[in-house]
């Protein structure tokens, strides 16, 4: 036995992790465990059983034992569980309840077979017999060479000899079975079972030539061992078994788990306000859900990897280290530039009536350039749960039994389909000589017919689309590129069918590495959108907040009334489903579990109602076309507030822990009486008297309550001293003035215990859940206007100039920034960042008076 595997063979090894369905099976005796004198007390090698456990636990990964013991003995030997399969009797038992499957005829066959060769076994020491369901095993390992060689001819010229009696013949072994076996056809059964793309098989015995001589195309055959063989490689022995397992397992899981996946800052953003794609630097749509935002997945090799479904352009051979990307102008539309290729990537907005029609969406990747591109379209249907099947048509491709129809146009491109397990995908390369190819995914219509407008001017119009809208802002000098991207992203999170906002584009890309901080945020938050369309406001953009508005008076007429609200809905304004997993998808560099649905949308957060009068209050000073509805919606808040502000609340971070008297909480519901005052002055010229009296009698409960004298600062709840960020907005708010010692002092604890360099995590206490998560952009943001409400300038600008360091490809910016690592988490592109930045370069350029 060597130290190592043969280099070609570790190669292959490498190359197999990879395949995107995989079946691994092997042989017990002489490969999992050692051959031993006597083979009850063959005991596999605990490095091999570790590596084929964890395999098993490995999504699209398939794992079978094909031995030539009985099926209950197998079981017995290594205590093999349910996820690795088992096969029996040379590959004729599958299952426990065989023996009830053979005729009378068999059984008497098999009793005299079993008599005659006990009188063989009898006429020398050493000799023995292995009665298996459906055939006899005559042993002679144990017998010395000469008798051991003539009791086998005894029994191959005696017992053997019937026409009836199926025979097989291994090392010191000769099997007699009254059925057929063939190791090569169970394993060939197993592999139609899994689906799999691709196969290893390691065996020891002449048995197992059956399942080498079935092995095709990307499939490894490992002989252990000598002796002539129709594998490809062989290794010594069963430790070398286990190395080779160990290092497929350490390889498989690793590729699964998104070793490669690129950073979460380096992805880019496509939007047609329906739904958003995300690009990556290496030329793929990882990630887009059809038709809209929170629908189910069509790429999901963000939170997986390749075989989760993506669709790639590429020149051949190029990787993401010799490539540019970024916007077009202000708008939605990305470029990727290689050596001599172009690609341009957008969401088709050209029509400019992108809230019309929910149930279409066109992605277009057009190709410009001289050189050889490779694409590979992998759309995986449900997140990969439904089989996905393409049929190839004149112009383009087309996705088999779909709900709604999905083609791809692609006119002169020559596809070859390749099945990787109950999938298709569909690969192709071009040559381009200076002619554009546009690639266009159409969703909800199957004309695969050419388009009255080409690719070129429907790009041209969606770069208009955008940057129309973006030029009739009216952003600060500070930060004046990135405040613009920053509103390009809440205006692409916006969705336009009904005005919904979207919290971010994704789900599940994890707030810990590798942990199961993992959420779907792709639903409208109602407190979330109303401080996003806030921040347009503040930027000179009202029409998202009049939309946003119409949208949360559907969702008040559906609920009722305002103390009924919930945190969050669908984008349609309907309540969310169940929060789910998706097995199938091994998560962001393993983050697991994938969720679809949030389970916040059952809590009570009863900060929601402040932000929803924040922004009625400043439509007002703004004077936009506000209606006695808008009136009527801040009197439903205000009277929501009365009803319930003295109740406990789960909190704006969403905590699943029993709910507490959450100082933020009881601050926005100050905030929403407050802000509704404001906003009485504007459109009705008059306020309820009762309104200031309620106002001071929460403000009085949160400065008796909500301080800790301690701590010397305002903590998360009344029941503790733990901090939280969000407790900076009774400053922030005005509740209490910007010069009050006890603001003041919150600001430095927050800024001692919080703050890590260029971030402000949420809070440090224990929240129920494993590993530790980054810090937040938001926080980071309501500290720089907590320290310009101080006085503290310097610090605010500092701070500032920090977090624009930490902006993403384009400009984007996640949820969270891990300061020990430098990593971008949470999910991608972040409503709450954007709007972050937005407000904190307003405030700076505001409290200033200059950039």
């Amino acid at each position: 036995m060597s130290d190592s595997l043969p280099q070609q063979l570790e190669r292959q090894i490498d190359h197999l992790a990879r395949q995107a369905v995989l079946l691994i099976a092997t042989d017990y005796d002489g490969t999992l465990a050692p051959i031993v004198a006597d083979p009850s007390k063959a005991s596999p090698h605990r490095e091999s059983m570790v590596a084929l456990n964890a395999l098993a636990d490995l999504p699209q990964t398939h794992i079978t034992v094909i031995s030539g013991r009985s099926l209950r003995d197998l079981a017995a030997l290594a205590q093999f569980d349910g996820r690795i399969n088992l096969v029996g009797s040379h590959g004729s038992e599958f299952d426990a309840g065989f023996i009830e499957t053979l005729t009378n005829q068999q059984r008497q066959l098999l009793d005299r077979l079993e008599r005659d060769l006990a009188k063989i076994a009898e006429s020398s020491e050493g000799l023995s017999l292995e009665r298996k369901p459906a055939s006899i095993a005559f042993h002679y390992r144990n017998a010395d060479e000469e008798a051991g060689e003539q009791a086998r001819k005894q029994v191959l010229e005696g017992p053997a000899s019937d026409p009836a009696v199926y025979v097989k013949q291994g090392k010191k072994v000769v099997e007699l079975g009254v059925v057929p076996t063939n190791k090569g056809t169970a394993f060939f059964a197993m592999r139609q079972r899994a689906a799999a793309v691709a196969a290893i098989f390691i065996g020891d015995d002449i048995t197992d030539e059956d399942v080498f001589l079935r092995l095709t195309g990307p499939d490894v055959g490992v002989k252990v061992g000598s002796g002539e063989t129709a594998a490809k490689y062989r290794v010594d022995g069963t430790e070398d078994v286990a190395r080779l397992l160990a290092r497929l397992c350490e390889k498989r899981r690793a590729w699964l788990q998104g070793s490669d996946a690129p950073p979460i800052g380096r992805l880019i953003a496509l939007s047609d306000r329906r739904t958003m794609a995300l690009l990556d630097p290496r030329g793929s749509i990882s990630w887009l859900c059809l038709p809209r935002l929170d629908s189910a997945g069509l790429f999901a090799e963000l939170l997986g990897s390749a075989p989760d479904g993506r669709f790639v352009v590429r020149p051949v051979g190029e990787s993401d280290s010799g490539c540019t990307q970024d916007y077009l102008n202000d708008s939605m539309v990305v470029q990727t530039r290689w050596n001599g290729v172009t690609v341009s990537d957008f969401l088709d907005c050209s029509s400019g009536r992108t809230g019309h029609r929910p149930g279409r969406a066109e992605l277009i990747r057009l190709i410009e350039g001289h050189g050889e591109v490779e694409i590979e379209f992998a759309p995986r249907l449900d997140f990969g749960r439904t089989p996905t099947q393409i049929n190839v048509r004149e112009d383009g491709l087309e996705i088999e039994d779909t709900t709604d129809p999905i083609v791809l146009r692609s006119p002169g491109v020559d596809w070859e389909i390749v099945q990787e397990g109950v999938h298709q995908t569909a690969r192709a390369r071009v040559r381009t000589n200076g002619s554009p190819l546009a690639l266009e995914l159409r969703f909800g219509t199957s004309s695969l017919r050419e388009s009255s407008r080409s690719p070129q001017e429907r790009l041209r119009l969606t770069d208009r689309y955008w940057a129309s809208w973006a030029e009739r802002l009216t952003p600060p000098t500070l930060a004046r590129e990135l405040v613009i991207r920053s509103a390009l992203v809440l205006k692409a999170l916006s969705y336009g069918p009904s005005g919904a906002i979207a919290a971010a584009a994704t789900t599940s890309l994890p707030e810990c590495i590798g942990g199961v901080r993992n959420w779907d945020y792709r639903f409208c938050w109602v407190r979330d959108a109303a401080m996003s369309a806030s921040s347009l406001v503040r930027v000179g953009s009202i029409d998202e907040a009049m939309e946003y508005l119409d949208w949360l008076f559907g969702v008040l007429d559906r609920t009722g009334s305002a103390d009924r609200l919930k945190p969050l809905y669908a984008l349609d304004g309907h309540d969310l489903s169940i929060e789910a997993e998706i097995r199938e998808l091994s998560g962001y560099r393993g983050s697991r579990p994938v969720r679809v649905g949030n389970a916040a949308s059952s809590q009570v957060q009863l900060d929601v109602f402040g932000p929803i009068t924040e922004l009625i209050a400043l439509l007002a000073e703004q004077e936009a076309p506000l209606s006695t509805d808008h009136w009527r919606l801040a009197e439903a808040m205000v009277q929501a507030v009365r009803n319930r502000w003295r109740e406990p609340d789960h909190g704006i971070w969403e905590i699943r822990k029993p709910r507490r008297h959450h100082v933020f909480s009881k601050v926005m519901c100050w905030y929403t009486v407050d802000r509704a005052i404001e906003a009485a002055q504007h459109i009705m010229d008059r306020v309820d008297p009762t309104w200031h009296t309620l106002r001071d009698e929460i403000s009085n409960d949160i400065l008796e309550n909500g301080f800790s004298k301690s701590r010397n600062a305002f903590p998360a709840a009344y029941d503790g001293d733990d901090l939280d960020a969000a407790s900076l907005w009774v400053g922030l708010s005005g509740l209490i003035e910007p010069s009050d010692p006890r603001f003041i002092s919150t600001i430095e604890a927050i800024e001692s215990e919080l703050r890590d360099g260029p971030t402000v995590y949420r809070y440090r206490e224990d929240d129920g859940l494993p590993g530790e998560e980054g810090g937040f952009h938001i926080c980071t943001s309501w500290l720089i206007r907590s320290y310009l409400l101080a006085g503290r300038v310097d610090d605010a600008r500092s701070l500032f100039d920090d977090f624009l360091e930490l902006a993403g490809s384009g400009g984007l910016y996640s949820e969270q920034y891990d300061p020990r690592t430098g990593e971008a988490l949470g999910n991608h592109p972040q409503a709450y960042s954007h709007l972050a930045l937005i407000d904190a370069a307003v405030a700076i350029e505001k409290a200033t008076g200059s950039a």
